[in-house]
């Protein structure tokens, strides 16, 4: 039933589509989801289209609805063109009031029935809207929107950077680092097998599907397990410091250079933005230094900066002062340094190698979270520039 479903939303999002083209490119008509919804009514009843009679009447007027949404978001810049959808895609359906038993983990939806979901529900207010949607590996998901309350999590007094990498997913200004498992390059023999099976299947056949089904799987188990692993990773940072520094890294360039493949494995936006949206949340703030602060090349000690530092050389000496650095540790700790100093509303790193740092890191230390997230100068340090 859900599949008939699905393709009948997809025949009239492809008919709606390409009406409402063809009535702007011959006739300079626009017309709009009302428009089609009056023909809709008239389909129902028409020999050869009663099947859509057995569809849910709210999930395919929201299907036009989508299709206006997406018609404004073209026309306002934020997207192109809305394009057919093809049977091979997953499908999606929205539906309207799913019944009382929601807090018991019960959605009851309309022609279908009670559907018994993976978890109970019970802090969770009834959404008015619900989308069921169906994944490449042949799973139903039930989303929604809702308001949750989320409690502020306690004031740790401490700060930290983060630099992202391959070797090492993160390295943390405190000289901890957390392994990147490289969870795509794991499977990527087993996968690279499948795809040459999936290859050699016949079209449209019965042993084509059960294998695209298994390639499905196969890359949904990577991605579930990257998904898990940044979440455990996001959550330890926010839980254990006030304010994190990161830096802005150009990911969609990263992802066209050498090692491209395992950039996007590592997933390096997916971490800014996990941290994004749980700082907002739980009140921590998160920091994020210009992509062109030299962090990996500027000594932590001295703010000595070399001229070159190559990729290959994970470990160096300072010239200046004969610090030996961790090429990842001292780059962390140089984003900390430098996100504290945007927090206190300073740029002095043109002056710190002739004249000094006027605001000494063991003071930068000392921004009490309470004083960041007001945005005011830390007290220590203003009393260190007055009384020198």
């Amino acid at each position: 039933m859900l599949h008939r479903w699905f393709g009948a939303a997809r025949w009239l999002w492809n008919t709606a589509l390409e009406i409402r083209s063809e009535a702007y490119r011959e006739c300079g008509l626009t017309l709009t989801g009302n428009d089609v919804s009056r023909w809709l009514t008239q389909w129902k009843s028409t020999p050869g289209h009663e099947w859509l009679a057995l569809v849910p009447a709210t999930s395919l007027t929201q299907c036009l609805r989508d299709q206006d949404a997406a018609f404004r978001n073209f026309f306002a810049g934020r997207a192109r063109y809305p394009r057919f959808k093809r049977k091979s895609t997953s499908g999606s359906l929205r539906f309207q009031g799913v019944g009382a038993a929601w807090p018991r983990g019960v959605a009851t939806l309309p022609k279908l029935g009670a559907l018994k979901l993976a978890e109970s529900l019970p802090d969770v207010e009834r959404p008015d809207l619900v989308t069921l949607s169906r994944d490449p590996c042949g799973r139903y998901h039930v989303s929604f929107c809702a308001q949750v309350e989320t409690s502020l999590l306690p004031i740790t007094q401490r700060s930290v950077g983060v630099d992202l990498g391959l070797k090492d997913l993160a390295t943390l200004s405190t000289a901890e680092k957390i392994a990147n498992r490289k969870r795509y390059h794991a499977r990527l023999r087993y996968l690279r097998q499948q795809q040459r099976c999936l290859a050699r299947r016949q079209k449209g056949s019965r042993r084509r599907e059960k294998q695209r089904l298994r390639v499905a799987r196969a890359r949904a188990r990577v991605r579930q397990e990257r998904q898990a692993a940044l979440h455990v990773l996001t959550t330890f940072l926010v839980q254990e410091f006030d304010v994190i520094c990161i830096e802005d890294l150009n990911v969609k360039g990263l992802g066209r250079g050498r090692h491209a493949r395992a950039i996007q494995d590592v997933a390096f936006n997916e971490v800014r933005r996990q941290l994004a949206y749980k700082s907002e949340w739980y009140g921590k703030i998160l920091v994020e230094v210009d992509r062109w602060y030299p962090s990996s090349k500027t000594c932590s000690a001295c703010r000595h900066t070399l001229d070159e530092l190559r990729l290959d050389e994970r470990q160096w000496k300072c010239p200046k002062c004969g610090t030996f650095h961790d090429r990842d540790v001292n780059a962390a700790r140089n984003l900390l340094a430098e996100g504290l100093r945007q927090l206190a509303g300073r740029d002095d790193r043109d002056l710190r190698v002739d004249a000094g740092d006027a605001c000494p890191e063991e003071i930068l230390v000392q921004v009490l979270a309470e004083e960041a997230r007001s945005g005011q100068r830390n007290r220590a340090c203003l009393e260190q520039l007055a009384f020198g």
